[in-house]
């Protein structure tokens, strides 16, 4: 067999060999069979985020607990700085139910104490809380959240309620102004909270003062120094006063009162002064 001839058939046995492993493989998979699936594995089901707002940090950043947004029914709240806070709304009050529980900022509910809740306000903060009603106002202490109510932007504690006169009715038409973050409750401190600031009382005109009735003379020294002595005296017997009685070679110091009522000349007498004596204005 030439060479030639030799190689033709080699070549010839190697395309040969690939035809039937071809064909081995065909024979594998089974005529009108299903169609291969891919297998997945469902994920762990996440919470999911937060919607994420303008004013919200960033969650790597530094953020106080009580200025996390938080969910209620549903409904997401972000609580931020808002010192040009001035609304008007509906406030309700909240009491005995809540009563020594712990606030969101983890101070203790007293419901006799002026306090308020409010959904995004800094945690704690001071608030003026004016009733449009009655024109009353009171400062109070922000340290809860709430009311998750449609309509209402404050909740108020009972004694909130009655220092704006809300108790009754239930509910009011208030103006709440922001006023800026109140003192950090320590433990040690016990509950703290911004004391009612009720509108200071009309001004009441004093009486006219009266008018003595009479002067007497206590008594006269040559001293002056006994004269202011004896003044200080009677100063509880009315207006004591210390004049100058000239005598022409001599000048005495007399000790004047000036007082009312009909035992007025009694009461200097029994006061230590036995000569004293009425005297002409």
């Amino acid at each position: 067999m030439s060479g030639a001839f030799a190689a033709e058939m080699r070549a010839g046995r190697a395309v040969a060999l690939v035809a039937l492993a071809g064909a081995s493989l065909a024979a594998c998979a089974t005529p009108g069979g299903p169609a291969p699936v891919a297998v997945t594995r469902p994920l762990a089901a996440r919470p999911s985020s937060p919607p994420r707002t303008a004013q919200q940090p960033a969650p790597h950043g530094p953020l106080r607990g009580t200025m996390k947004p938080y969910q209620v029914n549903g409904v997401w709240y972000a609580p931020r700085e808002q010192p040009d806070y001035d609304e008007t709304g509906y406030a309700s009050w909240y009491g005995e139910a809540f009563h020594n529980r712990r606030t969101a900022n983890g101070e203790v509910f007293d419901m006799d104490a002026p306090s308020a809740a409010h959904r995004t306000l800094p945690l704690p903060s001071l608030v003026d809380v004016t009733n449009l009603e009655t024109g009353r106002t009171v400062r109070l202490r922000v340290n809860d959240r709430g009311p998750f109510v449609a309509g209402r932007i404050l909740d108020l504690s009972r004694q909130a309620a009655v220092e704006l006169g809300v108790l009754q009715k239930g509910l009011a038409r208030v103006r709440v102004r922001y006023v800026g973050p109140a003192d950090l409750a320590r433990p040690q401190d016990g509950l703290r909270y911004a004391q009612a600031a009720a509108p200071p009382p009309a001004p009441v005109a004093a009486p006219p003062p009266r008018r003595p009735a009479v002067r007497i003379q206590a008594a006269a020294f040559a001293d002056r120094a006994n004269a202011e002595r004896a003044a200080q005296r009677l100063a509880m017997e009315g207006q004591a006063t210390v004049e100058p009685l000239d005598r022409g070679d001599q000048t005495l110091w007399r000790v004047v009162v000036a007082c009312d009522g009909d035992d007025a000349l009694a009461r200097v007498a029994a006061a230590g002064f036995p000569d004293a004596h009425l005297v002409q204005p």
